[in-house]
Formats: C-alpha cells, structure tokens, sequence
C-alpha cells in the first residue's frame, strides 16, 4: 500500500519526523528494537532510513513495515526512556498538542492494514 493511499501530507511527515528521531536524540536497545520487529537497533536506524524514503517517494510499504513504523513513531514521541519523549518538541518542532491528533489519525487509518500485528512481534 502506498502512503498517500491512506495516509494525509502531514501524517506521512509525522512518520517520517518519528523515524528520524532514531537517528537522532532517541536510543533504542536491540532488545527494544527486537520487539518492534527489527533485528537490532543497527536494523532500526538502517530500516528507518529506507522507511522514511519509501514514505516520501510514495514506494509501496508492506503491511510488516507499516507496523515497524508505527509502533516505533508511538515509542518514539512518547518515551522519555528510549524516545525523544518530553524533548520531542525541542528535537521536531511540533507540539504534543499538534502531534497527538496526528498520530491518532495515523494509528485509526493504519488498523486494518496493521492489525494482523496486534499483540504479536512482527517477524524481522
């Protein structure tokens, strides 16, 4: 499924923003990477990369993927242990005020496509 077939501008800027935090002032363990569904958190940073062109290009995404990306922008704007968590504003620019309508929107227009993963790791 391509991005734009489901997702609004903002909301596939919201993923992508997420993904870059990775990368950034967020730090992931293997383990945490692991139950995300990625290998290890060298996995996450190198898979966050291509997610996040795939998402700018419009490239089609797997439902697996579309998964990966979504849990890992909630932990990501949400915890302060691993994530950006109460410097996400600092780090993106974007309130929690306008972030949480957004990834709300994101996590409604994603549950059919991802709900095979609920519950469950999804497979690296």
């Amino acid at each position: 499924m391509r991005p734009s077939d489901v997702l609004a501008q903002d909301e596939v800027r919201l993923l992508q923003r997420a993904l870059g935090e990775w990368g950034g002032p967020a730090r992931c363990s293997d383990e945490l990477a692991c139950g995300m569904g990625f290998v290890n958190a060298r996995d996450l940073l190198d898979r966050s990369r291509t997610l996040s062109r795939a998402l700018g290009d419009d490239d089609p995404i797997k439902p697996v993927d579309w998964a990966r990306i979504l849990l890992a922008a909630e932990i990501v704007f949400v915890s302060d242990l691993v994530g950006s968590g109460v410097e996400w504003q600092t780090t993106t620019g974007l309130t929690d005020e306008a972030t949480l309508p957004i990834l709300r929107a994101i996590q409604r227009k994603l549950a059919g496509t991802v709900r095979a993963f609920y519950g469950k790791r999804p497979d690296a």
